[in-house]
């Protein structure tokens, strides 16, 4: 018979899917507790009595845990017998594509092998990698790392018209395509800033559902480090695939919407603020899609109450 992974695999195995369950998207509780070979284990869910009989389980100890509120996926490790299987579960109500890779592995093998993608369903799970020994005659160890992007890189862009994202007469950009401050990046270099007062109603643009929203956020400033990818936002899901982003909106009420909700373009989706990494209050939209396992944003057209816009501007 093959020699089981070793209770040191299965000890590294689980402190890995531990530390990343802590960046998934909602609170919960870890369990842990030591069998009577004095391997300790973690789960999602306390053993149940004929697993803590079987195993001679000691006290189960709850450990609660905070979520991340920008994490979309989470990784989970499932032993299997004499393997591994390494989940996603996707907290959103779109499609995301996640990566798998060994940050160390020693005599473990992946199927497929790492590193491995795979795209999935809203609020969707699946195997990305089952792991197991390459030489079953002696154990081995592994950490694992999982990224993920929002979106389905299978995305093919219509050619669209957006509304207005403001509910306001008159408008200005501050910051247009490619604007120096913050739009240098593939992921924002078709982003508009749209100066608008804090409280001004954000308008869904285009039909879609809503995919992910941070709301929790309350702190504005120019440290990238510490505000580059904190904000709070809404990010809507389009039928072709492309997913609209409105962030920078208001502190505390600055959402209108749930996940999972279905908007029409010129619905109100929130209202616009001043928080992450801003300069002043505005609103900042960009159309992106997925291009493998990165973010880009693409150019779209828009049409205001005077026809259509002129996309470009000065910089904040």
């Amino acid at each position: 018979m093959p020699r089981p992974i070793s209770p040191a695999l299965r000890r590294t195995a689980l402190a890995a899917a531990l530390a990343l369950a802590a960046g998934s998207a909602l609170a919960g509780k870890l369990y842990r507790w030591t069998d009577r070979n004095g391997v300790t284990h973690y789960g999602d869910r306390a053993p149940s009595e004929s697993v803590a009989s079987a195993t001679g389980a000691a006290e189960v100890k709850v450990i609660p845990f905070r979520s991340e509120p920008s994490s979309i996926a989470r990784l989970r490790v499932q032993q299997d017998g004499d393997r591994y299987l390494a989940w996603a579960d996707n907290s959103l109500a779109g499609p995301i594509e996640v990566r798998l890779d060994f940050n160390r592995s020693n005599n473990i093998v992946g199927s497929p092998l790492l590193p491995a993608s795979l795209t999935l369903d809203p609020r969707g799970s699946a195997v990305v990698s089952v792991l197991s020994a390459q030489d079953p005659s002696r154990g081995g160890d592994f950490e694992l790392s999982m990224r993920s992007v929002p979106g389905d890189p299978r995305a093919r862009p219509q050619n669209a018209e957006y509304l207005l994202p403001l509910r306001q007469q008159q408008f200005r950009i501050d910051q247009g395509y490619g604007g120096h401050f913050s739009h240098t990046e593939p992921e924002h270099r078709y982003a508009i800033d749209f100066a608008a007062e804090i409280g001004t109603p954000v308008l869904a643009a285009r039909d879609g559902t809503v995919m992910q929203v941070e709301s929790d956020f309350d702190k504005a400033g120019l440290n990238l480090e510490k505000f580059g990818d904190r904000a709070n936002f809404v990010r809507i899901l389009h039928d072709d695939g492309t997913m609209a982003l409105y962030a920078h909106l208001k502190a505390d009420d600055g959402v209108l919407v749930r996940v999972g909700q279905r908007v029409r373009a010129g619905q109100q989706i929130g209202l616009s603020g001043n928080t992450g990494f801003s300069t002043g209050p505005h609103l900042h939209f960009t159309v992106q899609v997925n291009r493998g396992m990165r973010l880009e944003s693409i150019p779209f057209r828009m049409t205001g109450p005077q026809g259509p816009l002129r996309l470009s501007g000065g910089t904040r």
